[in-house]
């Protein structure tokens, strides 16, 4: 990896950032990656290149050099919008995937080609054709977190975002949902269709426990928990409120909660420590090692070789492209 030196010019252009993370960084620490965040920031204008962040980013991705943040849902959106040549995406393999499927004519890169997702890996192509002959005439909707071959199969998309939305304006009345068991799970609490699943499930959600949620209130009474969809159903059923990573942020921005804990991925409590000073964060912490995998120095890298382009075959993209688009017609 290069090493770029911190100098006054850097401190000057990383001030901002460094002001809404200093709470959270060691000043050491932040002298090693500012360099990488003011060449990062150059070099998006210099090639007319975007940064995609997923809400699970480091703070020092999420607020340091991302152009846009959100959920699976809102990253998708906004990549068919964008008019950069570039697309930088940090998060996982499926994400860069579905950039590109919505951008066949755009450059989408991707710091780590490793950056995988248990989920997305958890069914094929295959699954999905033998599910076809298993459920005859019943629609699958799958989760964004899968492949653009999985996809390919499928007759929509959904994030658990707007999954209920979604499965509530499908006409059928039986729906397979996949690859997310708990997911489905708990989009069968939100509608009076029956939902059909897969044995999938995220790494990450599934190590949370009911047992967790209540030992930490009791160390932390007046905590409102909130947790995302992919966790089990006891899990969320010990919670206060449960959606995607979005409908997190809207919940708090709406509620202000003086004391949160996030059942998500670790790095979500931190970037929103960084914009919410005054609200306690509990951190019962999970760290999905896929995300963690992209990191400045490869970002960097990445923007600067352009290197790990993400290519999808265009028939499989073609056929890709009409479920995540009936997704984004439906979320409208």
């Amino acid at each position: 990896m290069t090493n770029l030196a911190y100098t006054d010019a850097v401190k000057a252009a990383t001030a901002p950032a460094w002001n809404l993370l200093k709470d959270q960084y060691d000043e050491t620490y932040w002298q090693t990656v500012a360099p990488y965040i003011a060449e990062i920031n150059r070099l998006k204008k210099e090639k007319n290149a975007v940064v995609l962040a997923h809400n699970y980013m480091t703070p020092d991705i999420f607020h340091g050099i991302a152009d846009i943040v959100g959920d699976s849902l809102a990253l998708a959106r906004e990549a068919e919008k964008t008019k950069a040549d570039m697309i930088i995406q940090c998060g996982v393999h499926f994400m860069a995937e579905t950039s590109k499927i919505l951008c066949m004519d755009k450059k989408v890169l991707i710091p780590d080609m490793k950056a995988g997702c248990s989920l997305a890996e958890s069914i094929t192509a295959a699954d999905m054709r033998l599910l076809r002959e298993t459920y005859p005439g019943v629609p699958i909707a799958s989760y964004v977190n899968t492949s653009a071959e999985v996809k390919a199969e499928s007759d929509v998309c959904v994030t658990s975002g707007n999954a209920t939305k979604i499965i509530n304006a499908m006409e059928e009345d039986t729906i397979l949902m996949v690859p997310d068991q708990y997911l489905a799970a708990y989009t069968q609490t939100q509608t009076k269709k029956k939902i059909l699943s897969w044995k999938g499930s995220c790494m990450v959600h599934v190590r949370f426990t009911a047992e967790e949620i209540t030992a930490m209130r009791v160390k932390y009474p007046g905590v409102v928990v909130i947790a995302h969809p992919e966790c089990p159903p006891d899990v969320i059923a010990a919670s206060d409120f449960a959606g995607s990573t979005q409908q997190m942020v809207d919940f708090i921005d709406k509620d202000k909660p003086a004391k949160v804990m996030l059942i998500t991925e670790c790095s979500m409590s931190d970037n929103l420590a960084a914009i919410n000073p005054g609200m306690e964060l509990v951190r019962p912490c999970q760290l999905c090692p896929h995300m963690k995998k992209i990191t400045l120095p490869k970002i960097y890298e990445c923007l600067l070789n352009e290197t790990g382009e993400v290519l999808v075959d265009p028939a499989i993209a073609d056929r890709a492209r009409k479920p995540i688009q009936r997704m984004l017609d439906l979320s409208k």
